[in-house]
Order: C-alpha cells, then structure tokens, then sequence
C-alpha cells in the first residue's frame, strides 16, 4: 500500500511555526543580544517576559521582551503565533515622535515596524514585534541605548519621577 503524499500534522505544524517570521533574532537571541549590550543590567526574568533595569534596586526598565499579551488590553500584538515575541522601549519625546508619533491606526501585531506601546505609549514606550536583524542593528538596538542612558541620567540626577514598566 503506497502512503499518501502530503502536510502531516508534523510538517504542517512546522511550516506554520516559521512561515511569515522576518529574517531576525528569536526571542531568546534578542534577549542575549541585549544582555551583551548591557552586561551590567540587571534582568529579572518571569514566564513571559524579560525586564532590563539598571540595577535591582530600581525597576523603571529601559527594555523588555514579552511574548505573551496576558498584560495588555486584548491580544492586540497576537503574541500567541509560534515564535513570535515584543520588544518594548522607553524612548525620548523626539524619538517617539519621530518614529511612531503619527501612526494614527497602528497594527499592533505587524512584524518588523515600530508601533506605540499598546499601553505604555503615553510614557513614550515604543514596541516592535519581532524586528529583522537589519532593523536591530540599525534602529531597535541604538534606541535601546538610548532607553538605557535616559533611566541611567533619570537616576543620576536624583529624579523621583519613575517610568512605568511595560
């Protein structure tokens, strides 16, 4: 008896884990890449999330990585997709402005795009669903210098305003 050509459930599971993904870190590359960005960052990580601080005393992040959307409004970056994961940062207001400032309707669950936080924007936190590695090195990894060296001068000069956690 010849076996019948075709999707098996294996196959078919596996096309669907990497179909439509962009060319760019997974989750767990994205995380390492920051954490040798910021050897000195402290990370606290739980189920579905990683958080970058400057040190454990202080927990204003300059970054997360999330891959669920159990703590947002909906699933409105669909994080349930196989291999799919959000970076979150806290941005300047020219920064924010620049790039997310006139999105108007964003799609919240597109790849590779900046969008605002879908809750923290009004801190100025942008979100990114997996980003491509152009994208990481020429845009996502410099803004989370800069996420990181705003909370370090926050810090520095005694403010006791906090940025909120996304």
């Amino acid at each position: 008896m010849e076996r019948e050509r075709g999707l098996d459930m294996g196959r078919y599971g596996q096309l669907m884990t990497d179909e439509g993904l962009p060319d760019g870190p997974d989750r767990d590359e994205m995380i390492q890449l920051i954490r040798d960005a910021f050897p000195d960052a402290v990370v606290a990580t739980i189920d579905s999330a990683a958080f970058f601080s400057l040190d454990d005393k202080h927990w204003p992040n300059f970054a997360t990585v999330v891959w669920t959307d159990e703590h947002d409004e909906g699933k409105p970056s669909n994080l349930e997709r196989p291999g799919v994961y959000r970076v979150n940062v806290g941005v300047d207001r020219e920064s924010f402005e620049r790039l997310v400032g006139s999105l108007e309707d964003p799609d919240y669950a597109a790849f590779d795009g900046f969008v605002p936080h879908p809750v923290y924007s009004t801190q100025r936190w942008i979100a990114i669903v997996n980003p491509s590695h152009e994208t990481v090195r020429e845009t996502l990894m410099p803004l989370i210098t800069e996420g990181y060296d705003r909370l370090a001068a926050r810090q520095h000069s005694g403010s006791s305003s906090t940025i909120t956690d996304p």
